[in-house]
């Protein structure tokens, strides 16, 4: 499927050429942590006849997040019926589709958990290119996508053998794409050249079946690529590969991408044990502190020494980064799968039966401020950019119907 108008094709991939202000161009956001831009302000309420400017039906289904660059939003999608997987652009001001392009045809991979999807990883967006990976024909496969659609280059990370699913997204660094892909036939974390899709190093990884994106973070002094999972915290050098450090304090499998207060990083994982720990990322391998807290799937959000995070079982807590001091725990109610975000002092959690909880979360004090139903099933994380939320969600009384909502202040047709 190419561009429905040319003229509104050329019109969104000008705008493209650079990045604007409040976009959210990768898994977690423009810092890749989950926060927002701070002077960012989307609504608090809504439903499907408040604050919704528009939606529009996603052929085939996810659980990637939208990707919003300019006046585009990327997303990737599955289509079973069709058996595709394809990279879906759609216009960013009123939901039309733009561009579709199939980026595999046949051979999915429908094992794995009843939750999981074949379209689970978030679009990066850098330069003027998208990066997308899936799990097809028994096999990781990362491309690259200009901003009209166009395929650059795929490269086949290597073979997956399917437990649960794969669920990482691309992490661009430099002129590097990173890729992990751990599972129990012996995974591999590899970094490709963003320009030409070549190997340009690669660690191999136990034989653990785990979901996590690997996180840049600038820690200790210098920058380091921290994943969790398959019994390890590991530290790499990005650029070059380098094991940093590594110690032996995770659990087996983890689905979080780990953050950092710019001393500690934190971790957290749920199978087959519970945990949350924060380690020193001096190289020391030292724990600063642990608790058994279960937040398997939804990634934490560090903010001014603070770790936030909605746990699976939707409890909301605020810990000190330095100790682990429990300041708050609150209940919101439901499962959990979708990460939060946060702009300002309040944060979004979705949960998996579509109820947004929006709610303040400072040191001092957790405030319950909305809960907002939209659709009937959400495993993607929102993104917030311009002052809108964008959700993934779907209806499921008369099937599965997907859609991506755009939630502002105001209200116009709503999209069949």
């Amino acid at each position: 499927m190419r561009s429905t108008s040319f003229g509104s094709c050329l019109a969104v991939v000008l705008s493209l050429l650079q990045l604007h202000a409040g976009d959210w161009p990768r898994w977690r956001g423009p810092t890749a942590n989950g926060v927002a831009e701070a002077d960012q302000n989307p609504p608090v309420t809504w439903n499907e006849s408040l604050n919704v400017l528009w939606r529009a039906r996603v052929p085939g289904g996810g659980h990637g997040s939208p990707t919003i660059v300019g006046d585009a939003i990327y997303l990737a999608s599955a289509d079973l019926e069709q058996q595709t997987q394809s990279v879906i652009c759609f216009d960013r001001r009123d939901g039309r589709i733009v561009w579709q392009t199939p980026v595999h045809r046949g051979n999915l991979d429908t094992h794995g958990h009843r939750n999981t999807s074949q379209a689970s990883s978030t679009v990066a967006f850098a330069g003027d290119r998208l990066y997308i990976n899936f799990l097809n024909d028994g096999a990781i496969h990362t491309t690259a996508l200009d901003i009209g659609g166009k395929i650059l280059w795929q490269h086949r990370v290597g073979d997956f053998v399917t437990h649960q699913g794969f669920a990482s997204s691309p992490v661009v660094h430099e002129s590097l794409v990173l890729v992990s892909a751990d599972h129990k036939g012996g995974g591999v974390i590899v970094a490709l050249n963003a320009s030409t899709g070549e190997l340009v190093w690669k660690q191999d990884r136990p034989r653990i079946a785990n979901y996590t994106s690997p996180a840049i973070v600038r820690a200790s002094g210098r920058t380091q690529m921290v994943v969790a999972g398959c019994n390890l915290i590991s530290s790499f050098d990005p650029v070059s590969g380098r094991k940093l450090w590594e110690t032996a304090d995770s659990t087996e499998e983890c689905v979080i991408t780990m953050v950092t207060d710019g001393e500690r990083v934190f971790a957290s994982g749920g199978y087959p044990k519970n945990h949350t720990v924060a380690l020193n990322a001096d190289g020391t391998g030292t724990v600063a502190w642990r608790n058994t807290a279960r937040v398997y799937v939804p990634s934490m959000i560090v903010r001014e020494g603070h770790l936030y995070a909605v746990m699976d079982a939707g409890l909301a807590v605020c810990w000190k980064s330095d100790t682990g001091e429990e300041l708050w725990k609150e209940r919101l109610g439901g499962d959990f799968f979708a990460s939060p975000v946060m702009v300002g002092d309040r944060m979004y959690a979705t949960s998996v039966r579509g109820v947004t909880s929006v709610f303040e979360a400072t040191p001092g004090r957790f405030r319950l401020l909305a809960q907002n139903q939209l659709g009937d099933e959400t495993y993607a994380s929102p993104s917030i950019c311009g002052d809108r939320v964008y959700l993934r969600t779907a209806h499921t009384g008369n099937g599965r119907a997907e859609y991506v909502y755009c939630i502002g202040e105001g209200n116009r047709p709503v999209n069949p």
